[in-house]
């Protein structure tokens, strides 16, 4: 293990240079903080950037515009067969992630933020030893914790040679039988990218739906599309074993009491992740954390130590960069004496499947389970102007609301673009806007984004291109 013999002072030191710890890093240093980063990867920019969303999206992308194709024939368009060269896909894809990885050194040059390379875990409440690294340790006032998280495991006692996340986004073949095992979003979307590019595709999942965290009349939409590009979606299922075998994999999956033996050339695995704590030195600071592994903050990031900080994957809520990003903000922020807080009523969440779904705020499920009244207003794609201009008919936006006061406490979308719809959503939850002011502002026609405002009239009781509704009985 190579130790430098160097020690370093600066005010606030960041550890992790993913896409909440370098945010807060070039955000302290633009309110005058002295800032020192610490990274163990050689590139900067977290998992997100490089083994995660950039990357994952870019392919996504990629396959999406071959459906493209493949649909345009209906509009009477023919481009011939389609041909994928994978080494072509590999470059550009690198190319996407270098370019933006270079981006945010450049950013941190820029304001003075120094980036040290290797591994630390702390050695006293104001200090932290590196490893892998010609520093030795650094001191400091504030530190920031960004660490992020790592895959789970098949609980199988052993490791097979299958493929996690970045082995599958790094695109070594194309498998003719390809199995994921996990049906969240990670499993979803590259399954997806594989049955685009070719591959029989298979997945299995624990649970007896998919999706969870997403309402269900939002991901039954979804699995219609899945279950006429994948081979088989097994819900309520759970892989028991994993061997070697001639033809690549023989994968035992139990279902309902029953367990069969099935052949894959290649096996995903995508059963979530885990935060990065341990092996940073928590105990010798009296830091514990959750039963997740996660270290619980105030909202203005701050541990039970308080001048130590954390952010992003290893604090509560959902694992998602965007999150951290602002946990970020807040932090830098915190440590300037400046008053802010992680106090945001809505934080988006996105799966780039096809279609794609997104929610925000308040869900129907959370509101059920709260026994919490609220009302829903539902505008079906199929009744928009653009979206049959589209030939993309497959999904809904949904508005839900306070009964009394029409307050906006939710938005669930499925369809086209419904990533870059969410922000709408999220911004009405965020400024506490009401249903009258979806309604009365201007959506430009025929855009996708009208479905925003239409389900809101919905809601409300008026609908324009929906009949309307019945009329409560005296």
């Amino acid at each position: 293990m190579v130790m430098g013999s160097l020690k370093q002072e600066t005010k606030v030191v960041v550890v992790g240079a993913g896409p909440g710890g370098y945010v807060a890093a070039i955000h302290a240093a633009d309110l005058g903080q002295e800032v020192i980063l610490v990274e163990e990867r050689e590139r900067l920019g977290g998992v997100c950037l490089l083994e995660g969303c950039i990357p994952s999206k870019t392919l996504i992308h990629a396959v999406d515009l071959l459906e493209s194709a493949k649909q345009a024939k209906q509009m009477g368009l023919s481009f011939g067969e389609a041909a994928v060269d994978l080494a072509a896909l590999r470059g550009f894809t690198g190319k996407v992630v270098d370019g933006l990885s270079r981006g945010v050194a450049g950013l941190l040059k820029k304001r003075g933020v120094e980036v040290i390379r290797g591994r630390a875990r702390f050695e006293s409440d104001h200090s932290l030893a590196l490893e892998g690294s010609e520093v030795s340790g650094i001191e400091f006032r504030q530190c920031i914790l960004a660490t992020g998280s790592r895959i789970n495991e098949l609980p199988l006692g052993y490791r097979p040679p299958v493929w996690h996340s970045a082995e599958a986004l790094a695109l070594p073949s194309v498998p003719a039988r390809l199995l994921v095992v996990g049906g969240g979003y990670i499993g979803l979307e590259l399954g997806l990218v594989y049955a685009g590019l070719g591959a029989r595709v298979t997945v299995v999942e624990f649970f007896p739906r998919l999706l969870l965290g997403a309402d269900p009349d939002l991901v039954e939409v979804m699995v219609k599309s899945c279950e006429k590009r994948f081979e088989a979606l097994l819900v309520d299922s759970k892989v028991t074993a994993i061997e070697k075998s001639a033809a690549g994999f023989a994968v035992s999956v139990e279902a309902r009491g029953e367990t069969r033996k099935l052949e894959f050339d290649q096996v995903l695995v995508a059963v979530g992740r885990r935060p990065n704590t341990d092996g940073i030195g928590l105990e010798k600071l009296g830091l514990e954390t959750t039963r997740e592994g996660q270290l619980e903050v105030t909202p203005q990031g701050r541990t039970k130590i308080p001048h130590i900080f954390a952010i992003g994957d290893i604090t509560p809520g959902p694992m998602l960069a965007h999150k951290a990003s602002r946990e970020g903000r807040v932090v830098a922020e915190v440590i300037a004496d400046q008053p802010a807080a992680f106090d945001n009523r809505a934080v988006p969440a996105v799966v780039f499947t096809d279609p794609e779904i997104a929610w925000t705020g308040l869900s129907e499920q959370e509101a059920a389970a709260q026994g919490r009244k609220v009302q829903v207003g539902r505008f079906p794609l199929s009744a928009l102007g653009r979206a049959r201009s589209l030939g993309r008919t497959d999904g809904l936006v949904k508005v839900l609301s306070d009964p009394e006061s029409n307050l906006v406490l939710g938005v669930g979308i499925v369809g086209p673009s419904a990533s870059e719809l969410i922000a709408e959503g999220t911004l009405a939850v965020e400024m506490g806007a009401s249903l009258e002011d979806l309604m009365v502002t201007i959506h430009p026609h025929p855009t996708l984004s009208e479905a925003l405002m239409e389900a809101a009239e919905v809601a409300a009781g008026f609908p324009i291109h929906l009949p309307p509704p019945r009329k409560k009985a005296r």
